[in-house]
């Protein structure tokens, strides 16, 4: 039941997450195409390609301008107090920031507030050219890029030999990303959800063919066991249904003649009708308490207990069992037969010892 109520929770959250605005939301990526120049000797270098990333929430523009690292050893330009010194004079430059230390967006906030027009964040070291769009604040008319750890180191030990290092940013292609986190998240999830249903399933199912398998070898071992019990059908003359003669103590009934009786291995015998589903139900003579069950050679397993053995014998058993396979006789209605075992148990508490082994002396011969 649990594992019915999982797969239709996990539906139904399905299908209201498809209907969301966060499913398939498509992430846009937009590259940047960067022109690097720069002077050596009286010679002017150049390099163009597509090497960088612009950030989420980038105004997307082309931009211009001298590339200006912060002052200091630090590269990260996290403190508001940073200094771009070698911007003194220019009228357009772009920060050339290392990641790492503070947010994307105090290092955005602290080169807009020095009056960059855009600002060029490298990765950390040791990551390559890896790169990545970046979410940060968006602010007005200003680019944010990211390049790789190689490519931004390179840049600034050029700027650091006293290289003068320009930069032309524009706007490369558009990338659509349909596998957000969120979607893979979700396939994770409902994939597990949906290996262990099928695994709870499977067991289930393994768990019913062993126990029926049980149960019927259960039920052929129970009616060669009842074969044993001794059935003997009433006749005038029969001392059980003399004036003297003792009554059924399971329905109260006198014996009568063409009643069959069954005879337990104790030696008390009971209404055939009456004593089948007793035994069925409790195992045990009424009368003596004796275990008939385990007089006749059934051996229950130790690992089901009482209650699965009671159960097995009150449901199961009982419908494949009776009357069919033990026998028929008619000569008490079952809805009268049941109403009274109640009473039976009441009135044994009223009986004492001595009351109860006289009745059994007198009124049950031997056979």
């Amino acid at each position: 039941m649990g594992g019915k109520n999982t797969v239709s929770w996990l539906v139904k959250f399905s299908f209201l997450w498809l209907l969301s605005p966060n499913c398939c939301r498509a992430d846009a990526i937009w590259t940047a195409y960067m022109n690097i120049s720069f002077h050596v000797g009286n010679h002017m270098l150049s390099e163009l390609g597509e090497t960088g990333i612009f950030g989420r929430s980038s105004t997307l523009k082309r931009v211009s301008g001298i590339i200006v690292p912060p002052d200091g050893k630090s590269q990260n330009a996290c403190h508001p107090n940073t200094s771009y010194s070698q911007a003194k004079g220019i009228q357009t430059w772009l920060a050339l920031v290392e990641r790492g230390g503070c947010t994307f967006t105090q290092k955005i906030k602290v080169a807009v507030e020095k009056g960059a027009r855009g600002v060029i964040i490298y990765n950390f070291a040791g990551t390559g050219n890896q790169m990545f769009p970046m979410s940060h604040q968006a602010f007005e008319d200003f680019v944010v890029v990211m390049i790789g750890n190689l490519k931004g180191s390179e840049i600034f030990h050029l700027i650091r030999k006293g290289v003068h290092v320009t930069a032309m940013i524009e706007v490369g292609r558009k990338h659509i990303i349909w596998m957000n986190h969120y979607f893979v998240t979700f396939v994770i999830a409902t994939t597990a959800v949906l290996a262990y249903f099928i695994f709870y399933q499977i067991h289930r199912v393994w768990v019913a063919r062993v126990q029926n398998r049980r149960w019927q070898q259960f039920a052929t071992h129970l009616r060669k066991a009842f074969a044993q019990l001794q059935l003997k059908v009433l006749k005038d003359g029969d001392k059980e249904i003399t004036p003297n003669g003792d009554i059924c103590v399971i329905c109260f009934e006198v014996y009568k003649h063409n009643d069959t009786i069954r005879v337990l291995t104790c030696n008390h015998f009971f209404h055939k009708n009456c004593i089948d589903p007793w035994i069925l139900d409790h195992g045990t003579c009424p009368m003596c308490k004796c275990d008939i069950l385990k007089a006749l050679g059934i051996q229950v397993d130790v690992e089901d207990g009482a209650e699965s053995l009671h159960v097995l014998m009150s449901t199961e058993l009982r419908g494949s069992l009776l009357p069919n396979d033990l026998g028929t006789s008619n000569e008490l209605p079952p809805a009268r037969r049941f109403t009274k075992v109640t009473h039976l148990n009441e009135q044994r508490r009223t009986w004492n010892d001595s009351q109860l082994n006289s009745e059994v002396e007198e009124g049950h011969p031997s056979s």
